[in-house]
């Protein structure tokens, strides 16, 4: 038996990093085979570095590079690794638990796996900049779609001394962040850490968000130590430039394991339907009170989302980037589904017969 499966997991040296029962369990017909279990802990060109229960090593992900861009090694996979040999091989990864994914910038749509077995997606967002909370609602469609919970952090909270216009930033984000955990931290003063540094104890965290955000700063509050380098925001725009070119996962003193993730400029979806949905929590409870099954809450009689809107109870901002969401998705989704490509066109028809037929009636009464 390798020495890896007969270990105690509690006690196994890649418990830190999230070694569990179950990934023990995952494991054993690669450890029948004499291959050593390994987290990835940084993905750089076709090679990768491997926390194993021997030390870090550096391997090779030749033979587990598919076609398919969402199935190549990540940050945060756990895998299978040769024992030796130069050079060394991933021979596979163990199928992950969650993923946090996103489309690509080409033209080709296709999706990119940002990191892979998180537990909670730490969406940084500045308080040096106004806030952006179309961002902050697209970032938590990734991260619910991703399988983690999302939690959101406003940094350099140092900047708003105000208590009241820190509350008021709060309940902000909130009311675009149904379900999800809000915190104001500020890495300079330490405010704030303890609450965070409770949260990413339990598990796999991924920071997420644009550069400038803090993320690095907030990692090495996290980590005790300058780990991660960190360079100033541009006074001109209150923007940052990349610091972390890479996805680098890390032991936190506290216990669990952080992944800090390059600033992303992009943040397009990717079959991210369900996510949008619990982003969008109070439009979708409301959708389910509309005269229609089917409505698209435009200018449908009965829709009770449109009710809301006019009432107050739901901010027109909100529905509108729902639905921005939502057509940036399926356009995304109909690009690699036939079958929806055909759904789109015959609703696209169906809505303009019937915008025709509205037309044709507008102009018998005008005759």
């Amino acid at each position: 038996m390798n020495s890896s499966s007969s270990v105690p997991t509690s006690s196994h040296a890649l418990a830190p990093y999230g070694w569990d029962d179950a990934w023990a369990d995952a494991f054993a017909p690669h450890a029948a085979e004499g291959l050593l279990p390994g987290r990835v802990i940084r993905v750089d060109r076709g090679q990768c570095d491997v926390v194993t229960a021997g030390g870090t090593l550096r391997a090779d992900t030749a033979f587990v590079t598919p076609h398919d861009p969402l199935r190549v090694v990540c940050t945060g996979d756990w895998v299978a690794v040769e024992p030796g040999g130069n050079p060394r091989y991933v021979r596979a990864y163990l199928p992950r638990r969650t993923a946090f994914v996103r489309s690509t910038s080409s033209k080709r749509s296709e999706g990119q796996i940002l990191a892979a077995n998180v537990d909670h997606a730490v969406v940084a967002v500045s308080l040096a900049a106004e806030l952006d909370l179309a961002r902050i609602e697209r970032f938590l469609a990734l991260a619910w779609e991703s399988g983690a919970q999302p939690v959101v952090v406003l940094t350099k909270a140092d900047l708003v001394p105000d208590a009241v216009t820190r509350a008021h930033l709060v309940r902000d984000v909130e009311t675009s962040a149904p379900g999800v955990p809000v915190l104001t931290v500020s890495a300079r003063d330490g405010d704030g850490l303890d609450v965070l540094a409770a949260i990413t104890s339990g598990g796999t965290s991924v920071l997420l968000g644009q550069s400038g955000a803090g993320k690095s700063t907030l990692a090495n509050a996290l980590l005790g130590e300058d780990v991660m380098d960190v360079r100033a925001v541009r006074d001109v725009d209150g923007k940052g430039r990349h610091t972390t070119t890479t996805r680098n996962l890390l032991a936190l003193p506290g216990g669990g394991v952080l992944i800090d993730t390059p600033g992303l400029r992009g943040v397009g979806l990717w079959d991210a339907s369900a996510g949008v949905g619990q982003v969008f929590a109070e439009i979708e409870e409301l959708a389910g009170d509309c005269r229609f099954h089917d409505c698209a809450h435009e200018s449908e009689p009965g829709c009770a989302v449109l009710e809301a809107v006019e009432t107050g109870e739901l901010p027109h901002r909100r529905l509108e980037s729902y639905r921005k969401l939502l057509r940036e998705n399926q356009y995304i989704v109909a690009k690699t589904d036939a079958r929806l490509r055909a759904e789109i066109r015959k609703d696209w028809k169906r809505k303009g017969a019937i915008g025709r037929a509205a037309m044709e009636a507008k102009r018998g009464r005008l005759r």
